[in-house]
Formats: structure tokens, sequence, C-alpha cells
């Protein structure tokens, strides 16, 4: 099967792919986890293509340490569409838990995504709608990304786009450039970066991720070649691949000799 790579078939694509969700599922408003960064914010104007900026609502969930110019990025991506924000200070609930215990940035900063899952898919109840999902296929290979958490939707327009297709449907579609050209980050602690935290550039990661997964490219020795990268980066980013496979399953389930729940029961 040849992939979609043009971004404006992409781009007309994911919109028919969300409204087709929407129709399918009567559930009409998309609600998004709006942050600051380019993937939400793309989520975002997806959402509004699809819908109509009526149709989305933009929730803001900052934390006490979280940046101020996200939350300003955030405002001015919501006036540039037209669609409506709510904000909720995630910092009490976070908090409450976690009291004051000594946490790593890492077991905070999780709990900083469910908590706004949480809160997503409460506010979708509440207006009878949809989470739409924020993920990109680079951060999804890579494992970056909280498991029930930021991981999570009820549909993702994202999950089919590397990081570098992002960028460029973003631009397409009228992003703010400052929301684009910022470093990438998840904000879940001061001076956070998600390439810091990586490791790994998200250029170098999309020179060698679509060779491994579209085009099957197993040979260190040609994937060094096409690429440019050094062998230690693409070992480490195909052991991120292998590691993080369970955050892109379900749970585990044994069958104990039994069937498979189908998708769809039809009755005759």
């Amino acid at each position: 099967m040849n992939r979609v790579s043009d971004v404006t078939l992409a781009r007309d694509r994911l919109v028919e792919f969300i409204r087709g969700v929407i129709d399918r599922s009567g559930l009409p408003l998309l609600v998004v986890g709006l942050s600051g960064g380019v993937d939400s914010a793309l989520a975002a104007a997806l959402g509004v293509r699809a819908a109509g900026p009526d149709k989305v609502l933009g929730l803001i969930m900052p934390y006490r340490s979280s940046s101020p110019i996200s939350e300003q990025h955030a405002v001015e991506m919501a006036a540039a569409f037209g669609f409506r924000t709510e904000r909720i200070d995630i910092s009490p609930m976070v908090d409450a838990y976690f009291g004051n215990a000594e946490v790593s940035a890492v077991r905070r900063g999780n709990k900083m995504a469910r908590e706004r899952m949480s809160l997503l898919f409460d506010v979708a109840a509440r207006e009878n709608g949809l989470v739409l999902g924020t993920s990109n296929k680079t951060e999804t290979c890579l494992g970056y990304a909280t498991w029930y958490g930021d991981a999570a939707s009820s549909l993702n327009p994202l999950g089919g786009l590397y990081k570098r297709e992002v960028w460029a449907l973003a631009e397409l579609l009228g992003v703010p450039k400052q929301i684009i050209d910022k470093a990438p980050s998840a904000d879940l602690w001061p001076g956070q970066t998600d390439e810091g935290e990586l490791g790994i550039t998200y250029e170098a990661a999309d020179r060698v991720l679509p060779l491994i997964i579209e085009d099957g490219e197993r040979s260190m020795a040609r994937l060094t070649s096409a690429t440019g990268v050094e062998e230690n980066i693409i070992r480490s980013i195909a052991a991120r691949v292998n590691r993080f496979a369970f955050k892109r399953a379900l749970p585990v389930v044994d069958l104990l000799g039994g069937n498979p729940i189908p998708e769809r029961v039809e009755l005759v």
C-alpha cells in the first residue's frame, strides 16, 4: 500500500478521517488538550477544518511549573482559529496526590499527563464529545508518550504523521509561526525539551524511522548509508521501538482458549 506523503493530500484525508469518526460516533464536539505546542495546535487546526470552530474546545491545563509561554501560545492558537478554550489548573490535583513527598520529575510528569487525560475525557463526557489525540508517529515509535496519559484519545489524526510532516502540515494550515518554530517540549518540568530527554533529534529519527517502518529496512549498513545517521543513534532508535511496543498495544490478555472479542457483531 502506498503511503500518503503529500501534505495537501494528507490534510484532506485526515479531515475526512475526523469527519467519519464524528459521523459514526454521533458525538459532534472535539475536545483537545491545548499545550501550546505544534502537535496539539495541528490537531486543533484539523479539527476546526473538519467540524468548524464552534465544534472544537481546547482545554488549557497548566501545572504550577508550566512555562507561561506555553499557555500564551495555546491562547494565541485558539484566537487564530476561532475556537473556545477552558482553563483548568491541575496543580491542586497533582500536589494533593504527591503531598510533600520527594518524587522524580518523570513520575510527576506522568501524573500530570494522566491527570490531563482524565480531565479531557470528563469534559468530553460533559460536552457530549470526543477527545482528539495529539501524539505523532515519531513519538509513538520512540515511546515518547505517557501510557494512558497523552497517548490516550478517542481518535488521533496525528498518529500516522512523522514529526517533520507535523511541522509541514502545521505550516500549510496556518498554525502560528511562533508555535511551529519553538523547540518541542512536553513542558513537564522547567527547561525540559523532547530532544534533550530523548537524546535523539527529531531530524535524525525522521530520517531513520520511515526506512525501518515504511520500507522494512533492517540492514545497518544501508541505514547508515541512506541517512547519514551514526550507528549508535540508529541502534538507540530501534531499541526504543522495541522497548516501548507495549505502549502501542492493548493490555495483554490470556484468552484461556477462547475467542477474541470482535469489533462488531452483526445479527441476522
